[in-house]
């Protein structure tokens, strides 16, 4: 068995959370013995990780409606406005805001977002354009990175959500607003967004209840201009409840920012305390999706590849058959004008197995090309197949990895690698997992 290379970035990784994040650290671990794994099963280059599926940097997503809430709450808690660098909410593309420690903002496109595996739209392109055709290159049009010098942004990511207008949302951008909101750790949603058109606040409704027992969503009433009292600020609330119930939505946390000092101060605590905890949000989503990394390969990659297999089987054995008939067909036509010649020379004790012995050695090499030619086209199917799962591990590797003689000729279907061995290390780094978080729990006892 190859050692794997330890990728670059888990590297990096594990001296990031060297030093306050032990549990993160020992998490680069468990990604890199899956990665050993999959490396041995040819799923991974030896320069691939699992660890790039993940976005490791705390995500905060901000959904709002046409008012001026959104932009003016990003700049008044980023602090943009004081250094000229005012954000302004973008009307058809998502802004990725990241921290600078350069003076001055620098907006950079998507592809610099598609191509960098440490942020979370690493090869979006791909994935856009398997959904929908000829908008994978047009990335730059969906998507942007801007660079912000502002230390709210230490080590975290914030994704501003473009204005929800029906005129400038697509599938694309439908299906991207989904994406954020399953990569998210916490979620931001402006109340004005509820006063767009109908059928942008339905599709929202339906993207939210998808995550609302996630405890990641957070209902931001901008009444910023006016004073509210204490007894007001509650009846607001309840009033947001009951519509949002109404609409489906029965879980969040409900902020009101207005123009009292204690509203306001109240609210940008609860904000404050939210935003100091996203670490601790992002630490249980990445273990959560290490856990679910490592059961892709016994739920996914092998039940995948198995059926390719199998498939691969009843098309080789169906050709050499048909190759067969067509020979047998050619030897009863022989029998009938030889009368009978062919059967008295197979019956006999030194000519038969002669002749049985040169029709097997010229079918065996038979079947192994037709195999071998069937197994291009499933290759093919695999690796589309691949695509449309959004899988990293590469399934047309395995595939060839179980083409060997052997299996070529015994009636097996089963991938190479899906033994007990392999399914006993994967329910070991299962468990190592759930260790994981419970030290993760125990840190909060």
């Amino acid at each position: 068995m190859a050692e794997k290379i330890i990728s670059k970035h888990l590297i990096n990784l594990e001296k990031h959370f060297a030093l306050n994040q032990p549990v993160l650290q020992q998490t680069c671990k468990v990604f890199h013995e899956l990665d050993q794994i999959e490396y041995d099963l040819g799923l991974l280059d030896s320069q691939e990780s699992t660890v790039c599926k993940n976005s490791w940097w705390p995500i905060v997503n901000l959904i709002g409606g046409s008012s001026a809430s959104k932009a003016d709450f990003i700049n008044h808690y980023l602090e943009t406005s004081a250094h000229n660098h005012a954000m302004q909410a973008s009307q058809y593309k998502f802004t990725v805001l990241q921290h600078t420690s350069q003076p001055h903002s620098v907006t950079l496109p998507a592809t610099a977002l598609d191509v960098d595996h440490r942020l979370p739209f690493y090869q979006i392109g791909n994935q856009i354009e398997q959904r929908f055709e000829g908008k994978g290159s047009k990335i730059n049009a969906y998507l942007e990175l801007k660079t912000l010098n502002s230390d709210k942004l230490h080590s975290k990511l914030f994704i501003d959500t473009p204005v929800f207008d029906a005129e400038y949302h697509d599938e694309a951008h439908v299906f991207l607003t989904e994406y954020i909101l399953d990569m998210a750790d916490l979620v931001f949603v402006f109340t004005d967004i509820f006063d767009a058109e109908v059928e942008v606040v339905e599709q929202l409704v339906k993207n939210l209840k998808q995550h609302q027992d996630s405890n990641k969503l957070i209902y931001i009433i901008d009444h910023s201009d006016i004073h509210i009292d204490t007894v007001k600020s509650d009846s607001i609330k309840h009033a947001w409840q009951k519509k949002l119930a109404d609409l489906g939505l029965n879980t969040g946390q409900f902020i009101i920012l207005s123009d009292t000092d204690e509203a306001h101060l109240n609210g940008f605590l609860a904000i404050d305390h939210r935003l100091n905890n996203v670490e601790n949000d992002r630490s249980y989503r990445i273990l959560h999706q290490l856990d679910e990394s490592i059961r892709t390969l016994e739920r996914v990659v092998f039940p995948e590849v198995k059926a390719a297999i199998e498939l691969w089987k009843e098309r080789s054995n169906m050709t050499t058959l048909i190759v067969m008939g067509l020979m047998i067909s050619i030897a009863l036509f022989a029998e009938i004008s030889m009368g009978g010649i062919v059967i008295n020379t197979l019956f006999d004790p030194i000519i038969g197995p002669i002749v049985l012995l040169i029709l097997m050695s010229f079918l065996i090499p038979l079947h192994l090309l037709v195999s071998k030619i069937q197994a291009k086209f499933i290759v093919n199917q695999l690796r589309k197949r691949q695509k449309s799962l959004n899988l990293t591990e590469n399934l047309s590797a395995l595939f060839e990895k179980s083409l060997s003689f052997w299996r070529i000729l015994l009636p097996i279907t089963s991938p190479v690698g899906d033994n007990k061995k392999n399914h006993k290390q994967l329910q070991e780094l299962i468990e190592q997992n759930k260790e994981l978080v419970q030290t993760l729990n125990d840190g909060f006892s």
